[in-house]
């Protein structure tokens, strides 16, 4: 491993949902134990059904005063950390991110932490090709909370002396995690020569690089993760899906009905274009995707019932 720390025994992921479920799943076939931090009973469930090792915490909630009683459950020496917690949907800070590493104070650190990221952190940079050396310029909110964590860990990890590797990925895509319910309720999207370039990665391969990077991440690394499709845009990306489930494709408005019609959270995702290079992916963490564009990936969501 060249992620330049201590070996690991075990697996700790820290927002276990569909990916973290994922990335155990190939852990575990490499017979490392593994626990997942979640915040409800049902999700607690499904990581016994799994198999994993289920810790009940609300990351929302401050920590406990260091004269206290540590909580249980958060000793992670020589352990392989991921953060896959989302940010709070308010505020310019992470601050579960923030609750989460003062938690660890006083503890023996981590043999590595892999944080994922998003590519919004890049900002809108006009479509263009960008690499992991582009100046982050986090615009939209939900950004500038992700580049806020970004830089928390990583000035953690520099004290603590423990290799923290971050992954920035495109959007998610999956059986589950398709927006068939948009395009059912016929939500209309932008015409197509107004839409911005987008970046995918499906969940499966999404799950291979955490593991990758892991392995083979350097220390204090930043990857773009992508499947690297070139100049596709977002209303192909609905379009494709649509034609995929023999669903009608959704109709098309221009800006100014877009700002009537689409919900700010979508607005800020069509203010944004840029193009996200993965070689870094592909050469350093050796990454082979299995769906490297999306019709191959669709093949795999066949059996989605996800509403959403």
């Amino acid at each position: 491993m060249t992620a330049q720390g201590k070996d690991f025994n075990r697996v700790f992921i820290v927002g276990c949902g569909d990916i973290g479920r994922r990335v155990a799943r190939l852990w575990q076939q490499n017979s490392l134990p593994v626990t997942g931090l979640v915040r409800s009973d049902k999700s607690k469930h499904y990581l016994r059904q799994q198999d994993i090792n289920p810790l009940l915490l609300d990351l929302d909630q401050s920590p406990t005063d260091h004269a206290s009683v540590p909580e249980p459950g958060l000793d992670l020496d020589q352990a392989l950390v991921y953060y896959f917690a989302p940010p709070p949907k308010t505020g310019e800070e992470d601050t579960r991110m923030a609750y989460f590493l003062q938690r660890l104070d006083g503890r023996r650190p981590p043999a590595r932490l892999v944080y994922l990221s998003t590519s919004g952190v890049y900002g809108d940079q006009g479509g263009r090709l960008i690499d992991e050396e582009t100046l982050p310029k986090p615009v939209a909110p939900r950004a500038r909370r992700r580049y806020f964590a970004e830089q928390a860990v990583r000035q953690w990890g520099k004290a603590q002396q423990v290799p923290v590797i971050t992954l920035r990925t495109g959007g998610i895509y999956g059986p589950g995690r398709l927006p068939l319910k948009r395009i059912r309720d016929q939500i209309p999207v932008i015409h197509e020569h107004l839409a911005p370039i987008t970046n995918r990665i499906h969940a499966g391969d999404l799950a291979q690089a955490c593991v990758a990077a892991a392995q083979r991440g350097q220390a204090g690394r930043i990857y773009n993760i992508s499947d690297g499709a070139q100049s596709s845009n977002m209303t192909e990306y609905f379009n494709t899906i649509a034609d995929c489930f023999g669903l009608p494709r959704p109709p098309t408005i221009d800006w100014i009905e877009a700002e009537k019609q689409l919900s700010p959270g979508m607005l800020s995702y069509l203010r944004e274009s840029r193009q996200l290079d993965n070689r870094r992916m592909l050469e350093e963490l050796g990454v082979q995707l299995e769906y490297p564009t999306l019709i191959e990936g669709l093949a795999s969501c066949k059996s989605d019932t996800d509403p959403r």
